[in-house]
């Protein structure tokens, strides 16, 4: 048993129809989704799935399960969420103003990644901020990474994503920056997102179509948490 992921194609999808699979204590799994669930350092993505009858069930979280990708429903949906029943048809909609930020931060750590050329060893991708921590002991200037993905936002690079074999991955394994979330294998085939000539790396998220729809984005605080780690936390102009 497992879901169709359809994000991982199209993250312009806010939609898609669906048939439950499976309901369990922690969730409701459906035959197809357009919900990414927590990975990768990106948060789940919230939004709610809407019953034939028109009754809509708010959908807090979304988390990768032993049977498919795992719809949580938000508290005090328990009534509605025990009455779905393996096979029933839904409508599945994600919260799109959410996605939207989640799309514009992971992009832009792909840009980071460009400008601080380390091993990234810890990850966070939320609707509020975004944050990596680099493997490093230099110290980083604000003013200059700010800059730097101000330029890289200007220049309208395009985002695209392809996929590549584990064998293709495995001859060159300086494609993965981090440290501390690999690739998952199993499967045959690695999913690449490419930031055209800036950055190409290993990733399953959701990303913008070009890096002029990231907007603005802005340094917002850069810690040593270690004697060889660096954190850069990410904000978005709009707030």
């Amino acid at each position: 048993m497992a879901t169709e992921e359809l994000f991982r194609e199209d993250a312009d999808l806010s939609s898609c129809e669906a048939r439950v699979l499976l309901v369990d204590a922690a969730g409701v799994v459906l035959d197809r989704t357009v919900f990414y669930p927590l990975g990768g350092g990106q948060a789940g993505d919230r939004g709610e799935l809407l019953l034939p009858d028109g009754r809509v069930l708010q959908i807090a979280d979304t988390r990768k399960g032993e049977a498919g990708i795992l719809h949580v429903p938000a508290p005090g949906q328990e009534a509605l969420w025990a009455e779905l029943q393996p096979g029933q048809p839904v409508q599945a909609r994600i919260d799109v103003a959410r996605r939207a930020r989640h799309r514009r931060f992971h992009t832009a750590t792909h840009l980071l990644c460009a400008l601080v050329p380390h091993p990234v060893d810890g990850c966070s991708i939320t609707a509020d901020a975004a944050r990596l921590d680099f493997h490093m002991t230099e110290p980083l200037d604000k003013d200059v990474l700010n800059a730097g993905l101000a330029r890289l936002v200007a220049e309208a690079h395009p985002v695209r994503h392809r996929w590549i074999g584990e064998d293709e991955l495995d001859a060159n394994p300086g494609l993965v920056r981090s440290m501390s979330v690999q690739p998952p294998r199993g499967h045959g085939r690695i999913r690449l997102l490419e930031v055209e000539g800036v950055d190409l790396q290993p990733c399953g998220g959701t990303h913008v179509g070009n890096t002029a729809d990231i907007g603005g984005v802005f340094v917002s605080k850069i810690e040593k948490k270690s004697a060889r780690t660096r954190r850069v936390v990410l904000g978005l102009a709009d707030g």
